[in-house]
């Protein structure tokens, strides 16, 4: 007797278990305060989510980590993968046997470029526009400062190089200046999306151009944060000898704009964890979600930086 009731509430048990979505979610790493943001956002989101459970995997920002990764989710026969791919390209072979084993696919944060019958909706932000955004603030402020026919020199500080929003921010900024033939991208190179490489490239920036540079356009926040340290060590104050506008609109950057050592962020909201988790379970219930599940955001100026700094939850 005892025995059979055992069974039968193993058998309750696996029957409650199989009726959660397990949903495997391969990270990029933890590169940057957004990332870790993003990260613990999703983890929430699942933790609160009684239909969810999920399998957290960090790439350490290293594709071959985050191919392991997938190849996993389908040995373990997932129901949904998703995952923020470190780079745009070599995807191809894993999705196509991830499509064979019949798991559907959300990308977060970040695009691939392999074709779309590969995954379900990319759920984030436009990078492109971001980059827009970030050019149209600073034609519109060197305006407003009587700068607007000067020219202004600028250097640029790129994500990981091969990645989506690295790819995106550069080409939404450069659409948009290249219609201003006197703001012309003097030196470009990646940070890596990180604080102390974003220091290092700066400092090599100024030991090739100093007193030239009118301003850092910077594809995140934490490089732009760690550019300021290498402004301030080679002796010009950072937010006003170079204008700095970065990406993200971390609390770190709030508080470089309330120093007066930043002068714009834009906006690149990390709490995608709700909107993750119902995408899975409309997917699961066989509804149709949108290719493109957009983030809602907006542009924080050095001037409204304090009002703002409490609401930040990133």
């Amino acid at each position: 007797m005892f025995i059979l009731l055992m069974v039968i509430m193993g058998l309750s048990l696996n029957v409650m278990a199989a009726d959660k979505i397990v949903l495997g979610f391969s990270q990029i790493g933890a590169e940057s305060e957004w990332r870790t943001a993003n990260t613990e956002d999703i983890k929430r989101a699942a933790d609160e989510d009684p239909d969810i459970q999920l399998i957290f995997s960090d790439a350490q920002q290293k594709q071959e980590n985050q191919l392991k990764a997938l190849r996993s989710f389908i040995a373990r026969g997932v129901d949904v993968i998703a995952f923020s791919p470190v780079v745009e390209t070599g995807w191809d072979t894993v999705l196509q046997e991830i499509k064979d084993a019949g798991i559907p696919v959300i990308l977060v944060d970040r695009t691939v470029t392999a074709d779309d019958s590969y995954y379900v909706t990319y759920m984030g932000s436009d990078f492109v526009e971001e980059g827009q955004k970030a050019a149209n603030w600073l034609i519109e402020y060197m305006e407003e400062q009587g700068r607007g026919n000067e020219q202004i020199n600028i250097v640029e500080l790129q994500g990981t190089v091969g990645s989506a929003p690295a790819n995106d921010r550069k080409t939404g900024f450069a659409d948009v200046i290249k219609d201003y033939p006197n703001y012309k991208i003097i030196r470009s190179q990646s940070g890596d999306f990180t604080r102390s490489k974003g220091k290092e490239v700066m400092e090599a920036f100024l030991k090739a151009e100093g007193d030239n540079i009118d301003v850092l356009y910077s594809h995140n926040d934490d490089m732009a944060i760690g550019a300021i340290q290498a402004i301030e060590e080679y002796g010009l104050k950072p937010g006003k000898d170079i204008i700095i506008i970065g990406v993200d609109a971390v609390k770190g950057a709030f508080e470089a704009m309330i120093q007066g050592k930043m002068n714009c962020t834009v906006e690149c909201s990390p709490l995608l964890g709700n909107q993750l988790m119902q995408a899975a379970k409309d997917i699961m219930a066989g509804k149709k979600v949108p290719e493109h599940i957009k983030t809602i955001e907006g542009i924080f100026p050095q001037e409204v930086a304090l009002e703002e700094y409490p609401n930040r939850k990133y």
